[in-house]
């Protein structure tokens, strides 16, 4: 008995890269226009509706997530030249980088700091083992190099790249809303705190917020990987769980 019409059509469309890619812009494009009439609210980030729409997608259809991201790897492969364009609106607040920089780099050592440790110590409080605490470890650094982190640590590169997403889209989504009630306003904190805390997803989010916040939040992503990598292996001999 053949395939009804429906089935045999999706099976060639789910087959074809082109499809995939194609389905992951409308999705955003979608997200976009939904956020944008809804007032920009937090809580529509249209990264978070991406991200659900096309889980909801490959989960419906079945699809495993190799064959997606065959279509879709263009715009993985787009993350490299989308990150050195952060060196544009950096040059341009030169000045301002420069008559910071003391403050920024002490908020990055310490920011780095707090994101390992709160989230090591709230696990470890929770019964997390070994492997799961080093795993998390790196958990507010852009996702290469957490994974790198992680594998150097010994713990999962794999559920590090989870938890890296999970961090980004929290701090994407809650972020703004708490650096508001706790009265800070200037585009600078924001950006950093949400490069700082949030990597990637963060800095998108700054960057709806304006150039500045953007640019400082893709300063603070990267000098924050820098940081995590310098700081994290010692830190973590430190509260025993590495040996050596």
């Amino acid at each position: 008995m053949s395939q009804a019409p429906f089935e045999t059509l999706w099976v060639y469309l789910a087959e074809t890269p082109l499809f995939w890619l194609t389905a992951t812009l409308i999705a955003w494009l979608g997200a976009l226009r939904l956020h944008r009439r809804a007032g920009s609210l937090a809580l529509l980030n249209p990264v978070v509706m991406t991200i659900g729409l096309l889980i909801g997608l490959l989960l419906l259809t079945g699809t495993p997530y190799a064959i997606y991201f065959d279509g879709a790897q263009f715009i993985h492969f787009l993350l490299g030249p989308a990150t050195v364009a952060l060196a544009i609106p950096l040059y341009r607040l030169r000045a301002d980088l420069q008559a910071l920089a003391i403050p920024i780099l002490a908020a990055l050592l310490v920011g780095a700091l707090v994101a390992a440790i709160s989230a090591v110590g709230l696990a470890a409080a929770l019964g997390a083992d070994r492997t799961i605490l080093l795993s998390l470890a790196p958990k507010s650094v852009t996702t290469p190099v957490a994974m790198g982190i992680s594998e150097q640590l010994g713990g999962i590169p794999a559920l590090t790249a989870a938890l890296v997403v999970l961090t980004g889209l929290v701090g994407a989504l809650f972020g703004v809303g708490l650096l508001r009630r706790l009265g800070i306003r200037d585009p600078a904190v924001t950006g950093i705190a949400l490069g700082t805390a949030a990597h990637g997803i963060g800095t998108a989010r700054a960057f709806q917020l304006g150039n500045r916040e953007g640019a400082m939040s893709g300063l603070a992503m990267a000098l924050s990987a820098i940081v995590s990598a310098l700081l994290l292996p010692p830190l973590m001999r430190w509260l025993g769980l590495l040996d050596g």
